[in-house]
Parts: structure tokens; sequence; C-alpha cells
């Protein structure tokens, strides 16, 4: 199986999308467990980033 770079996958795991941005884990998972969160895909308990999204969302930001 060929392996995707991260910066061309769509959805990223926690882990992946820390290592991406330099976004701390328990940061993310702190974000992106608000309610209707727009920037998570859950695939059952799995919490897939909306890269794309959430990289908009964190250019809009003073500080998170």
């Amino acid at each position: 199986m060929e392996k995707i770079p991260i910066w061309e996958k769509t959805n990223l795991t926690v882990e992946e999308y820390a290592a991406y941005s330099g976004i701390g884990i328990n940061r993310i998972k702190e974000i992106t467990n608000q309610k209707d969160c727009p920037h998570v895909l859950w695939v059952g308990s799995k919490r897939l980033i909306k890269r794309k999204s959430f990289d908009k969302y964190i250019e809009n930001q003073f500080s998170i």
C-alpha cells in the first residue's frame, strides 16, 4: 500500500494533525470536543480532523 503524505490527506488523526501543525494533542482534542464541531469527523469512536477546515480555523485565530 502506498503511503500518502500528511499534507495530501483530507482527514487526519489527532496525532497526525499534531505532527502536521505543531499544536498539542490535548489542545486539538479540547477544541474538537465541542458539540457539533465543524472540524471533526467521527468514524465510530475514532476522531478524524478535517485538515482544510481546521487549517482555516487556525489561520483566523490569534491564540489557541
